[in-house]
């Protein structure tokens, strides 16, 4: 080997490893955009399954309401027949029941001709028959005796979009009498949808399993109804999960969609919440062509670098000048990203931040280089950050990703979501410290909040809803089994609201219901305690630990408490102001184990009944009617 080969292998050596050095920043930065925009589809992904699943519950819950208004009639039609007194009587419970039907359209009864016998519309009953529709047809001609959700249709009656939802009923030998028929506005959903957010593209579509749309966030009138059956998504259900999320090529415009669908467990329909694919990647694609760019550059400087220091220095000082390189590397990265980046020594001192600090905590690196890391960490999530930062050191675990609050220098709290991984000392091999890279993630907190608040409150009157209500009358029930303890609950129901809305506004009405609403949560005075808005008009109040006494006490004081409101109600005789009617009732879950929750909501809600029939403005408990203002007792 010549003398002139021999001095040049250094170099080659050299040149060698600054090309090894660039294709591995060129591929570490390739696989950590390509794991960027996994986490960009992930957490999208996130977003529209949550929303798809909170979605699903509302339809299931729209129709166990439509379900439980037709099970009644059915009931009381095979019980009472179709004869003109029956059908009288009928008609007007179906009147009196029709300002708290709450997302029901319409009810309406058909003989077995497909006449019109009973409706909450106002219109000729002689001037239709609904013998030609299919969920007529269907239940003609099959026994079965669940509830149909049919098709889209239009409304003879209205002439909107209408989901029905209808069940048979039968003579007393059996054979086919009628069907009782509940409907819901496709507009319904299609408003309710329009209140989320998915973007400028974002779609959310509820569909029969069938592939016929029923309601969509989108072009509501135009979509209802479209046959979607030749889908992707329709086609291949049946090898599918009931939920997963997929990506698909919209028939409606052309676009990649990502999308999360969920089928419900309890009615044939599929929810399904889209977002444009080029949308959720919008955001990603800019900083990835710049951060690209960025490291491109890095690469032609570091290469440059590297060939020219080969070619003049030494062997000790190209190791030197690498090693620097390197090291300008780290922080150049660094202070580009849009994360923040830190250096903490094994003191838990912070040895380097990046700029990033001053945009994500509103101190500046000069300001927190030197100090504590910990100092802002919020008390409660401070322990569980020490003891990962302990096993860091001790090096029970090598790196870890936290998310915990932090002080800023606004005065307020931040969610931060932090990877951590220990470093070592090159020449010991011992840890010397740990680096941090951490995310401002308060939006995305806050997002998940609302999310949680939408799925539980109320939107008018800021009480719990009915779905929050229905699964605390389940734990409570569980509860007072187990602790052999009474459990009370008033059901309220504000007097000819109905009458009220039409002679003052639908203004007046909605601050009437937050006024009682406001007077009913001061009643609920224990960390149990839980007011609710039932539906419509009528509102709840759950009372664990509480007797048949405790009961008849609290609807006392919502009464003076509404006395003391006196709203003025000149159509609500004779005290012409607001009152209400309620039912009371408590049950003893572990004295009779053939009783469930349901049957104290069944209890409260005959006494409500007996309370409105005997009067109103009254309180009805366990049989007894007592009157609140002078009524004798029934």
């Amino acid at each position: 080997m010549t003398l002139g080969l021999r001095l040049r292998q250094p170099v080659y050596l050299a040149a060698g490893l600054v090309v090894v050095v660039c294709f591995v920043m060129l591929f570490f930065s390739s696989v950590r955009e390509l794991g960027l925009r996994r986490d960009a589809l992930k957490a999208a992904e996130i977003d529209v399954t949550n929303l798809a699943q909170s979605l699903v519950q509302h339809a299931d819950d729209s129709f166990e309401m439509a379900d439980s208004l037709v099970i009644g009639l059915v009931h009381r039609l095979e019980a009472e027949g179709t004869g003109p007194v029956a059908i009288a009587r009928l008609q007007s419970d179906i009147n009196f029941r029709k300002g708290a039907m709450g997302r029901v359209r319409g009810l309406f009864v058909y003989d077995d001709k497909g006449r019109w016998l009973a409706t909450s519309e106002n219109v000729d009953l002689n001037a239709f028959n609904n013998s030609d529709r299919d969920y007529f047809k269907y239940h003609r001609d099959s026994n079965a005796p669940g509830l149909l959700v049919g098709n889209p249709v239009k409304s003879r009656s209205g002439g909107q979009w209408i989901i029905p939802a209808s069940r048979r009923f039968n003579n007393p030998d059996g054979s086919f009498a009628g069907v009782v028929l509940a409907t819901i506005d496709a507009s319904y959903f299609a408003d309710f949808y329009k209140r989320f957010d998915l973007g400028p593209s974002g779609i959310i579509t509820m569909l029969q399993k069938n592939g016929v749309v029923l309601a969509r966030s989108v072009d509501n009138e135009t979509s209802v109804g479209r046959d979607l059956s030749n889908s992707a998504l329709i086609k291949d259900m049946h090898g599918r999960p009931s939920a997963s999320v997929y990506y698909f090529h919209s028939t409606f415009d052309g676009s990649w969609r990502l999308a999360f669908y969920k089928m419900s467990d309890r009615f044939p329909i599929i929810l399904v919440a889209t977002e444009s694919k080029d949308e959720v990647l919008a955001s990603w694609r800019q900083e990835a062509i710049f951060r690209m760019a960025l490291v491109l550059f890095l690469i032609s400087l570091i290469g440059g670098t590297g060939f020219y220091l080969v070619r003049q220095l030494l062997e000790r000082q190209r190791i030197g000048a690498v090693l620097a390189a390197k090291e300008a590397d780290f922080r150049l990265l660094a202070e580009e990203s849009s994360d923040m980046v830190m250096r903490i020594g094994f003191d838990e001192h912070i040895l380097y931040v990046s700029p990033a600090c001053l945009r994500i905590l509103g101190w500046s690196a000069e300001q927190l280089t030197g100090t504590p890391a910990l100092a802002g960490v919020n008390p409660e999530d401070l322990p569980h950050v020490q003891e990962t930062v302990r096993s860091l050191k001790l090096g029970e675990i090598e790196e870890t990703k936290l998310i915990y609050r932090t002080r800023h220098r606004g005065g307020g709290e931040i969610w931060l979501e932090t990877a951590l991984r220990a470093t070592h000392d090159t020449n010991t091999g011992r840890i010397s410290g740990v680096v941090a890279i951490s995310r401002d993630m308060t939006e995305h907190k806050h997002f998940e909040a609302k999310l949680a608040t939408l799925a539980s409150q109320d939107g008018l009157t800021t009480l719990a809803n009915r779905r929050h209500f229905d699964e605390r009358l389940h734990t409570e029930w569980r509860r007072a089994a187990g602790d052999e303890t009474p459990l009370s609950l008033l059901m309220i129901d504000v007097d000819n609201f109905k009458k009220f809305n039409d002679q003052y506004g639908h203004q007046a009405g909605d601050a009437c219901l937050k006024a009682v609403a406001k007077a009913l949560a001061a009643e609920a005075r224990r960390p149990g305690d839980l007011a609710a808005r039932y539906g419509g008009e009528e509102f709840v109040l759950l009372l664990p630990n509480t007797d048949e006494v405790g009961c008849a006490s609290v609807a006392a004081r919502l009464r003076e408490a509404l006395d003391a409101l006196n709203i003025p109600h000149a159509l609500n005789p004779p005290t012409k102001r607001v009152t209400v009617s309620a039912g009371g009732a408590t049950g003893w879950p572990n004295a009779d184990a053939a009783n469930t929750h349901l049957s104290l909501v069944a209890a409260a809600d005959r006494a409500l009944y007996a309370a409105k029939h005997a009067g109103r403005d009254r309180f009805v408990m366990s049989g007894q009617v007592v009157a609140w203002r002078g009524a004798e007792s029934a």
